[in-house]
C-alpha cells in the first residue's frame, strides 16, 4: 500500500486513531487480512483468471497479522452494531470518518468477500455531520445486501484463542447497544447550534487598524452541545474547542461560508459577504 503525507509534514499522534491518508483500493486491501487469517490478498484492478493470477508473484498471500490477533480483530467487528434500518447481516465491518468531515468510509467482510465503501466529495471539502456510521454504513450493508453472493462464514476461532462470555468479562470491557434514543436529535437537551453572529447573508464592511491590519470578526454561536468544530470555506478553523466565542482572521473579501458542527453532529453554516476597505 502506498501512504499520503501532507507535503512537508511527518507522522504525528494520531496515526494511531488512523490519521494517515490511504486510498480506499489499499484499505479494502489491508481489510482481506481479517477475512484470510493474518493474510493480505492482492486485489486486481481487472478480473483475471486464476491461471493468470498464480503465474505472478502478486497472487501470494503476505503475512500481516498472526493468526490468532487476526481472529480477535474479526471476532469485534463481527458484533458491531448494524446501522439503523439495515439487514443485520452476518459480516463483520468498520467505520471511518475523516478530520474535519471531508469524507466517511466503510469496510466489510465474511470468510470470503470484502467490500470497501468511500463517501465525500471530488474536491475534499467538508459535509457538516458526515460520518461513516450514517453515511458509508448503510451503502456497505446494502451492496452485500445485493450482491447475490452467499455469505461464508468468518474463520474458526483458532488454537489458542481464548472466548469468554459476557459473565466472566470485566466490567469495564462489557459490551453495550446504542439506544434508539441516543441517535435521535429531538432527544437531546439542549437545541441544536445556531451561528448567532454574523448573520445569514450579512454584508460585512472590514475596518483597518492605524497599521493597515485587517481587524477579525468576532464568531458568535448559540447552544448546541460542546466540543464544537469550527469550518471557513470547508477549512478547519478551531476543533474540538468549548467555546462560543471564535475569533476569525479572514484572508481575503468576497464570499465566505461559515459552518459550526457540534459533539452530536448537529450543523449549521451561514453565508456572509466580506468588504476590504
Amino acid at each position: 500500500m502506498t501512504t499520503e503525507l501532507p507535503e512537508g509534514g511527518d507522522v504525528g499522534l494520531a496515526i494511531g486513531l488512523g490519521g494517515l491518508g490511504i486510498t480506499l483500493k489499499d484499505l479494502t486491501q489491508l481489510y482481506t487480512t481479517f477475512a484470510n487469517r493474518g493474510q493480505t490478498k492482492q486485489l486486481f484492478d481487472i478480473p483475471k483468471t486464476d491461471a493468470e493470477r498464480k503465474a505472478t508473484a502478486l497472487d501470494t498471500p503476505i503475512p500481516v497479522l498472526d493468526h490468532v490477533a487476526s481472529w480477535y480483530v474479526a471476532d469485534i467487528l463481527k458484533g458491531a452494531t448494524p446501522p439503523r434500518g439495515a439487514a443485520d447481516l452476518s459480516i463483520a465491518y468498520k467505520t471511518g470518518t475523516s478530520y474535519g468531515y471531508r469524507d466517511a468510509w466503510s469496510v466489510g467482510f465474511d470468510g470470503r468477500y470484502v467490500i470497501g465503501v468511500w463517501v465525500g466529495k471530488a474536491d475534499n471539502s467538508a459535509v457538516p455531520g458526515i460520518t461513516g456510521r450514517t453515511a458509508a454504513a448503510p451503502i456497505l450493508f446494502e451492496a452485500f445486501s445485493r450482491s447475490g453472493l452467499d455469505l461464508s462464514p468468518l474463520p474458526a476461532r483458532p488454537f489458542g484463542a481464548q472466548q469468554q462470555t459476557l459473565s466472566e468479562l470485566p466490567p469495564t470491557l462489557r459490551r453495550f447497544e446504542i439506544s434508539e434514543e441516543w441517535l435521535k436529535g429531538a432527544s437531546l437537551p439542549e437545541p441544536a447550534p445556531k451561528i448567532g453572529y454574523p448573520p445569514r447573508g450579512a454584508q460585512i464592511e472590514m475596518a483597518k487598524t492605524a497599521e493597515g491590519k485587517v481587524l477579525p470578526v468576532m464568531v458568535k454561536l448559540q447552544d448546541g452541545r460542546p466540543p464544537f468544530r469550527w469550518l471557513v470555506n470547508g477549512q478547519v478553523l478551531e476543533a474540538n474547542g468549548n467555546r462560543r466565542k471564535v475569533v476569525w482572521q479572514p484572508d481575503s473579501a468576497g464570499q465566505s461560508t461559515l459552518t459550526v458542527i457540534d459533539a452530536a453532529g448537529r450543523a449549521d453554516s451561514v453565508s456572509i459577504y466580506l468588504k476590504f476597505p
